[in-house]
């Protein structure tokens, strides 16, 4: 007997991005199993996370002290090598409260309970701010800070008295823009089918909130602080007020900024999402 002809063999790799809806399915499972993770696992990979924000924080710092760049330019670099975070992230495995809040959509498909999702949420939200504060005390002992003639310390400065000026609506809506973008960079990167995809895909709504002065309440546990401490340690060049940045500042900023992350990334982008390929509610969407 002869064998029977065989077809030609499936490629091992597939280089066609995964669909929308399969994009849902993989966002509910990774939440199922970001909810369940034991706290020591969970808090340990928040503090990766945080850390890894705080290094692209610290890489659109360098971009933004050189005076000789133009406006546009110094947004659209710093928001790019801001990514750096975002793809550590992503692409190394981290637990960023930002990206978690998609999340909700695990929790809108009935597999994991409201408290599984405010338990998750506090102890990476605590786990990043850990992991920033000591990326911020490591910079601040580095010298970093006096590079480019003090120009780094300087922008750090004056990035906190923008993040701090505005009024606490205004926050809150920057903060929602920011995750929105964010949280659909997180869904582009899921549907990406290799490293380099991931990247392409992160990288563009995430230099997007940097470059429009959007509000990541990750980022700033790192900017905030790290700013507060020149303050308090006499770090400041003549002439800036140094009571412009203050730890009830600070406070101003992350409460309406987290809030504005919230709704911006679960709402806007993980609910809307789930409604539109969901089996349970958009069946006819679930199949494109």
């Amino acid at each position: 007997m002869t064998d029977p002809v065989r077809g030609p063999s499936p490629p091992i790799f597939n280089f066609n991005a995964y669909s929308p809806a399969e994009v849902q399915d993989a966002v509910e499972k990774v939440g199922v199993k970001k909810a369940n993770l034991p706290f020591l696992p969970s808090f340990m990979l928040a503090l990766v996370a945080g850390g890894a924000i705080g290094l692209g924080a610290l890489y659109y710092t360098i971009v933004v002290s050189d005076a000789g760049l133009s406006f546009a330019t110094t947004r659209v670099v710093g928001g790019l090598v801001f990514s750096l975070g975002l793809a550590i992230v992503l692409v190394g495995g981290a637990e960023l409260f930002t990206g978690n809040n998609l999340i909700v959509m695990a929790w809108a498909s009935g597999k994991i309970s409201t408290r599984e999702v405010l338990r998750n949420w506090l102890i990476v939200y605590c786990g990043n701010l850990v992991g920033a504060l000591g990326l911020v005390i490591l910079v601040l002992l580095s010298h970093h800070l006096d590079m480019n003639g003090g120009g780094i310390g300087l922008s750090i400065l004056n990035t906190a008295v923008t993040k701090i000026g505005p009024d606490m609506v205004t926050l809150f809506i920057k903060g929602i823009l920011c995750n929105l973008l964010v949280c659909t960079g997180v869904w582009l990167a899921y549907a990406g089918r290799s490293v380099t995809d991931k990247i392409v895909g992160l990288i563009l709504p995430t230099s997007a909130f940097v470059a429009a002065g959007f509000e990541h309440c990750i980022a700033n546990m790192y900017f905030l602080p790290l700013a507060w401490l020149q303050t308090v340690n006499g770090s400041v060049p003549a002439g800036f007020d140094a009571s412009l940045i203050t730890i009830p500042g600070i406070i101003h900023n992350l409460v309406p900024v987290t809030l504005g992350n919230i709704v911006g990334g679960a709402g806007f982008v993980g609910f809307v999402y789930w409604v539109i390929y969901s089996k349970g509610v958009g069946g006819q969407q679930s199949k494109l």
